[in-house]
């Protein structure tokens, strides 16, 4: 998928946010306007080097930094194929936007352990982009555990009894999916496969080695899923909802479960390969665990009045209509699938800053409490309206584009069932997300009498992913060519040279 040629700027985008963890560390809490320009400042340099490779991607280029080698065929790689500029994008992009987020909230909340924060923050992004550009499962492992480790401070940031529980939680469950991606890593090198991700797969030699294929798609399978937030294995996610709004904003829409969900891209697309799991038969598992996600999530979102494990159980449900579409192997599937990564990071970041604006600015947190605040907080809460109508999947939105093409990936793979499954959820989520809505803005409390955002810092970057949400439903290739990305990888990994269905 693409040629590959040397270049220091995989390396780079992950060095320039990992040294703005030194510099927030060394400024400290003496120097608080320099230390977030410096996360402000690294965020953009992260950026402008991941869209300085967009153009020789497209082109069909492959910019590759190799680290070095553990020994002789075991080597850690960086490698930014499209798939991984499309994470990579997204992540960084929102990066920048968080950065400014971070500052209104950190400050109008008066939190503690600052520093530590935006250290932390720092380096997860840092680990993320790691994850997005690792060229094989070595180096994917490597970055996908420094991503947990990195993100533990940021989960029990509060250091209260209920923090350090989610903490606990957390480690339990993403460090055993790590676990398993190890003994999976280790399994292949056993057995003298090559790791490098290749589009179509890299296990053709054990073709007929059922067990051993059953064993890798377990491992490799849970080791993903857990991060995914597939059920069983989603409770940690809830849970992780008492951290500051910033770090759930990383954990569902930036970093964590979007590197769970890029995980299950390269396990189907570049690991096994469409052709393998459908002789194996395994993407039925796949696909039947990800519906009954999809649905089961969203009913659980109806019942919770909390604001944030509402939004928590709604991004369980979506992470696996990624998840769905990946399971399908078809084309257009594939194509839904990571363009619903984006525009569910999108999406999902408004929703949580604008909860987050809320709990600052008004210090509510659940849904009932929350009638006339439009009145208050308009700006803000267009922003929410604006991602409730893409979280439904109305058009134009961004998420009516990507579920357009993950329901009629499901019709032309002959799995038509899963396209009510999105349409169902479609209409659950609209049940737990339009009574925010009506509720700000249809009614009146006397506890909201008169207009009074949260700062500026928190606003503009809530109100700019809002448009966004809206903006990439009617052009989804600009700026990014997320469209061009998105089509690349699934031709590539089903071998095609078009969307299925004639659509170019």
């Amino acid at each position: 998928m693409g040629t590959p040629f040397a270049s220091p700027l995989p390396l780079l985008a992950v060095l320039a946010a990992a040294l703005a963890a030194l510099a927030v560390l060394l400024l400290r809490e003496r120097r608080r306007d320099l230390r977030e320009g410096a996360s402000i400042a690294a965020a953009a340099l992260t950026l402008g080097i991941v869209v300085a490779m967009l153009p020789r991607v497209v082109e069909g280029g492959t910019p590759e930094a190799r680290l070095f080698t553990l020994s002789p065929g075991i080597e850690l790689v960086l490698r930014a194929d499209a798939a991984g500029m499309v994470f990579a994008l997204l992540a960084s992009f929102l990066w920048v936007l968080a950065a400014f987020y971070s500052i209104g909230y950190m400050r109008g909340g008066h939190e503690d352990r600052q520093t530590r924060f935006y250290a932390a923050f720092a380096l997860s992004v840092a680990a993320t982009v790691g994850v997005a550009f690792a060229g094989n499962l070595l180096t994917f492992v490597l970055f996908y555990e420094l991503l947990t480790l990195f993100t533990y401070p940021l989960v029990v940031h509060r250091q209260t009894p209920e923090a350090v529980a989610a903490g606990r939680k957390y480690l339990a469950y993403t460090l055993s999916g790590g676990l398993a991606l190890i003994a999976g890593a280790a399994w292949l090198e056993i057995l003298r496969v090559d790791g490098t991700f290749v589009a179509g797969g890299i296990l053709d030699a054990l073709r007929g080695e059922d067990a051993t294929l059953w064993g890798l798609f377990a491992l490799l399978t849970f080791g993903v899923a857990v991060k995914a937030a597939v059920m069983p294995f989603h409770s940690w996610l809830p849970s992780a909802m008492v951290a500051p709004t910033p770090v759930s904003a990383l954990l569902h829409a930036v970093a964590v479960v979007k590197a769970g969900v890029f995980g299950v891209v390269r396990v189907v697309g570049f690991v096994f390969g469409p052709a393998l799991l459908e002789e194996m038969g395994a993407w039925n598992v796949l696909a039947v665990a990800a519906a009954a996600t999809v649905l089961i999530a969203s009913l659980l979102a109806l019942r919770h009045d909390n604001l944030k494990r509402r939004l928590a159980y709604s991004t369980i449900s979506h992470l696996s209509y990624i998840v769905l579409g990946l399971a399908l192997l078809g084309p257009m599937a594939l194509t839904g699938a990571l363009l619903h990564m984006v525009g569910h990071g999108v999406t999902k970041i408004t929703l949580f800053f604008c909860a987050g604006a809320i709990h600052v600015r008004t210090h509510k947190e659940n849904v009932s409490e929350l009638v006339g605040i439009g009145r208050q907080m308009p700006f803000t809460m267009t922003a929410f309206t604006l991602a409730s109508l893409s979280m439904v999947g109305l058009p134009p939105f961004v998420l009516f584009t990507s579920k357009w093409f993950l329901g009629r990936g499901a019709v032309l793979a002959g799995n038509p069932t899963f396209m009510f499954v999105y349409v169902v959820s479609g209409l659950l989520a609209a049940g737990y997300l339009f009574p925010i809505c009506i509720r700000a803005f249809l009614r009146r409390s006397a506890a909201f009498p008169r207009f009074g955002e949260a700062s500026p810092f928190m606003v503009a970057p809530l109100f700019i992913t809002g448009v966004l949400a809206l903006w990439l439903g009617i052009a989804p290739d600009l700026p990014f060519r997320f469209f061009d990305l998105a089509t690349a990888v699934a031709a590539a990994v089903t071998g095609t040279t078009a969307i299925a269905g004639g659509v170019p």
